[in-house]
């Protein structure tokens, strides 16, 4: 039961409450790939990095296992700062899970503030995770 709790994610949890359906989950991760996007694909929008710049940021990331914006600046394809500039815009612009939820209307705020202290307190409280501090 640990190992399960370890790698039990929220969307999981809610499905195996009856709290939510599979489609639901779908349609939640449908808003986040829309809204969720990547600093390269901001880049791009912004005309700072074309497709093919990309692509060869990728390739490289593949070989190196670094940070996109790492390469990106590493190769002089953009500065630390539309590095730093791009960052925070994917960061004012991202959606999690249990917000992709109450925006399609399937959790009320409050409902998903309840679940996710439930499911923080059941992960915190597994046997594995007091394993660690001992």
């Amino acid at each position: 039961m640990a190992t399960y709790l370890k790698f039990l994610k929220f969307g999981g949890y809610l499905l195996e409450k009856g709290l939510i359906n599979e489609m639901d989950i779908l349609n939640a991760r449908f808003i986040q790939k829309k809204n969720n996007l990547r600093i390269g694909e901001i880049a791009k929008a912004k005309g700072w990095l074309s497709e093919d710049d990309i692509d060869r940021i990728l390739i490289i990331q593949e070989e190196t296992y670094e940070k996109f914006g790492e390469i990106a600046v590493r190769e002089k394809y953009l500065t630390s700062e539309q590095v730093e500039e791009l960052l925070r815009e994917q960061a004012d612009a991202y959606i999690f899970f249990g917000e992709a939820l109450v925006r399609n209307g399937v959790l009320s705020y409050e409902q998903l503030i309840e679940q996710l202290k439930e499911f923080n307190l059941l992960k915190l409280e597994s046997p594995e995770s007091t394993d660690k501090d001992s």
